[in-house]
């Protein structure tokens, strides 16, 4: 059900404006750590869009709630990488998917951002939206404990695939964490079907910047 109050936030200036010869690099502090993100404007996935900062910074605020430490996460539309970056940064298992043309950004970004850093490395890799599911990703093999996805739902066409990734990869016991901006009427038409297929709550508005962030569980027979 939708029913339970939302905890009502602002996204937080957490970067930090630095003087720089790139104009498509920023700065932010989360979890105590400087993350210098590399934004490519050829792509879509290659911005820093607000579910992200969204999710960044309820992850950062909700660690006893949702502990990331030492649990494996998946996060699909991962883009600049800036959500892994923040879940690697509190301990997780991270894996990081986009399409094959934003993952050499997203690699340079996760890697910068994470070695030399006491935490378990991160992977990378690509994933489309319901293609391969299965043979890339056998559920025998791949549980994961968060699903995490960020402003995945704008105008495009695949949002039937993006449903069937979640459903692929939400499994009895994984928490599915989806940050996004509302703003078409299709954005409210895939919440609607999220909310048939499983258990979602949203757990915080922000209504400065018309984001909410959901969590989805598999329905309990």
């Amino acid at each position: 059900s939708l029913t339970d109050s939302p905890v009502i936030l602002k996204i937080l200036q957490n970067w930090a404006p630095r003087v720089s010869h790139y104009f498509d690099k920023e700065h932010y502090t989360y979890v105590g750590h400087q993350i210098v993100i590399q934004e490519s404007i050829e792509h879509f996935g290659a911005v820093v869009w607000p579910g992200a900062l969204a999710l960044s910074q309820y992850l950062e605020s909700n660690q006893e709630r949702f502990n990331l430490k030492d649990k494996q996460v998946l996060e699909i539309g991962a883009g600049t990488g800036l959500v892994s970056i923040v879940a690697c940064i509190l301990g997780a298992y991270v894996t990081a998917t986009d399409l094959p043309e934003v993952l050499e950004n997203l690699s340079f970004n996760i890697s910068k951002n994470t070695k030399k850093k006491n935490m378990h490395k991160p992977e990378v890799r690509k994933l489309v939206w319901g293609e391969n599911l299965s043979e890339d990703f056998p559920l025998s093999t791949y549980h994961y404990d968060f699903l995490l996805a960020t402003d995945v739902v704008y105008h495009h066409t695949a949002l039937d695939p993006l449903l069937a990734t979640m459903v692929h990869f939400c499994q009895p016991g994984t928490v599915l964490l989806w940050a996004n901006k509302f703003r078409f009427s299709t954005d409210y038409e895939f919440l609607e079907k999220l909310c048939n297929i499983f258990d979602t709550t949203v757990l915080a508005e922000f209504p400065e910047s018309n984001v909410k962030l959901l969590k989805a569980t598999v329905r309990e027979n």
